[in-house]
């Protein structure tokens, strides 16, 4: 069973519509990169226990995944978030190139620099 990024990010945007058990179970596999072994014997159950709850509980992230989609929402706006960040710096290294940079074109610049920066974090 091949832990994956994927589903991290599935954990992080949707963990909670799982049961306590079930989150508590993934987060141990996924984020602290435990072994069936040792979740088993932390949660008292079979290493089949908890390989059934890690299969049960991917299923119902992907699912809600297809059904939702805000990963994949949240991974298109991060990617038109960096591209808007390239064309801001393309338009201050062209004003920079001027005889006579503007200076409304700098402070403008960096405006959308930081509105940027606050919509990513």
């Amino acid at each position: 069973m091949p832990k994956n990024l994927e589903i991290s990010y599935l954990l992080d945007f949707y963990g909670d519509v799982l049961s306590p058990k079930q989150k508590e179970v993934m987060e141990q596999y996924y984020n602290d990169d435990l072994s069936l072994a040792e979740i088993s014997e932390n949660f008292g159950i079979t290493r089949q226990g908890v390989r059934d709850a890690i299969k049960r509980a991917e299923g119902i992230l992907l699912q809600l995944e297809e059904k939702v989609g805000m990963v994949r929402r949240f991974g298109a706006v991060q990617q038109r978030i960096r591209q808007l960040e390239q064309i801001v710096k393309e338009v201050q290294s062209c004003n920079g190139q001027q005889t006579q940079p503007l200076p409304a074109v700098e402070q403008g610049c960096e405006k959308m620099l930081e509105i940027l920066a606050s919509i990513s974090e």
